[in-house]
């Protein structure tokens, strides 16, 4: 419960002080993105459904062409792995990624962006002998990503996206892989 209060509070400091800046171009004015906004705050409503793992974003535009972007992970699952047979999830997770959009259709566009993220908690198993088997799931994750935004009006957006990252611990690696997929469905609104 302390771990999702930090994190909350967290992304709540992000978004705050993602209002306190404006951004700046060179030459001299701001850079708000094609329909006038320059913030978006979204939810990713399939793992939402589907395993009741909340993860929500806030994205700051720099330019027409790329943003900046912070999620945080609530009861964060590793790839597409369900709580079944006993398994539990006690983890959450903050990423970090930048915004690269491409191409000039008035109705939506596609994007790339790198990400950096790092997860803390634990899973939990049935174990052999009949106790709880625990793995320490804290990992620093690096990876990359595509996807599609629809702009449905001007402030509401929805598209899939889907990423790849590289996790850095043995404890993760021993029991899943090094190597975790992630994606779905993001509806977002902007102001």
């Amino acid at each position: 419960m302390k771990k999702s209060i930090f994190t909350l509070t967290l992304i709540l400091a992000l978004v705050v002080s993602g209002y306190a800046q404006e951004v700046i171009s060179s030459s001299g004015g701001s850079t708000p993105n094609r329909g006038g906004f320059s913030n978006e705050i979204h939810v990713n409503f399939m793992t939402l459904i589907w395993f009741g793992s909340l993860e929500a974003g806030y994205e700051r535009y720099l330019s027409d062409d790329h943003s900046i972007e912070f999620k945080g992970f609530i009861n964060d699952r590793f790839g597409f792995n369900n709580e079944n047979s006993g398994k539990k999830y006690k983890t959450n997770s903050l990423q970090a990624s930048m915004n690269f959009y491409f191409g000039d259709n008035g109705s939506g566009r596609f994007f790339l962006f790198p990400l950096a993220k790092i997860r803390f908690g634990d899973f939990e198993e049935p174990g052999d002998g009949g106790g709880i088997q625990t793995t320490d799931m804290t990992a620093f994750i690096l990876g990359a990503g595509a996807g599609y935004k629809w702009e449905l009006s001007k402030n509401f957006a929805f598209g899939p996206f889907a990423s790849i990252g590289r996790n850095f611990s043995d404890d993760v690696s021993n029991r899943f892989t090094g190597i975790e997929l992630n994606g779905g469905f993001n509806l977002g609104y902007r102001f």
